[in-house]
């Protein structure tokens, strides 16, 4: 019995670290929102990891993972980006964020009925996509992006990557099957490409890594969809 929970108990966990984020974006402290994100994206990985391990699939597992995922990676960016409109006095118009928690929503009721997304995402991930939000507060400080707090880059971000969610848009999905190069190049590249980025330019290297990973997700499935 307890085996048979291990992984549910893991999925629990993400979802309370969402939870906490949603506490802290509410006192918009962003440094404290980004950390719970990753150690939820971290939860995110182990339960499905553990789930195939121990041989312990079910329902309520599936079922659970998609209302924590709800939580910690679609309301809690959407939340996200309602402080930071708010930040900009954008008033009626900083509820367009919540479009995000809206779209993961259908994202996540794709994924579950989506017999495609095996080998490969439809559409941007939601834990991506919060990864992304839940890290633009480290660009804040850099004057050549800083258009991107301005309320019209922050109304553009809602959108754009509301659409991204649901898109009819392969997306790279990190799971190796084998580690042949050729198989695996664009996997290779998305984490070497992140690795160097982060150990340069460390937390605010984050939103970069997503667009790229959005990128190259571009590239290999409009120029190499044959591989």
């Amino acid at each position: 019995m307890i085996k048979k929970n291990i992984p549910n108990i893991i999925t629990a966990a993400n979802l309370f670290t969402g939870a906490v984020g949603v506490y802290f974006a509410s006192q918009f402290d962003f440094e404290s929102v980004a950390f719970c994100i990753v150690l939820a994206a971290v939860f995110d990985f182990l339960d499905g990891m553990l789930a195939r391990v121990l041989k312990v699939h079910s329902e309520i597992g599936k079922q659970l993972d998609s209302l924590a995922d709800m939580v910690t990676f679609g309301f809690l960016p959407s939340y996200i980006l309602f402080q930071l409109l708010q930040m900009n006095d954008a008033g009626i118009l900083s509820f367009s964020a919540f479009l995000i928690a809206v779209f993961s929503a259908f994202r996540l009721a794709k994924f579950n009925i989506d017999t495609r997304q095996s080998e490969e995402f439809i559409g941007l991930p939601t834990p991506a996509n919060a990864l992304f939000i839940g890290f633009l507060f480290f660009l804040s400080d850099m004057e050549m992006v800083i258009f991107l707090f301005t309320t019209p880059a922050l109304l553009i971000i809602s959108v754009v990557f509301s659409l991204l969610l649901v898109a009819e848009l392969p997306m790279i999905a990190l799971k190796f099957k084998n580690f042949n190069f050729k198989e695996n190049i664009f996997r290779y590249l998305t984490i070497i490409m992140a690795i160097i980025l982060v150990s340069i330019f460390q937390f605010s290297a984050i939103p970069v890594v997503i667009l790229l990973y959005i990128l190259l997700s571009m590239i290999k499935f409009t120029l190499f969809s044959g591989n």
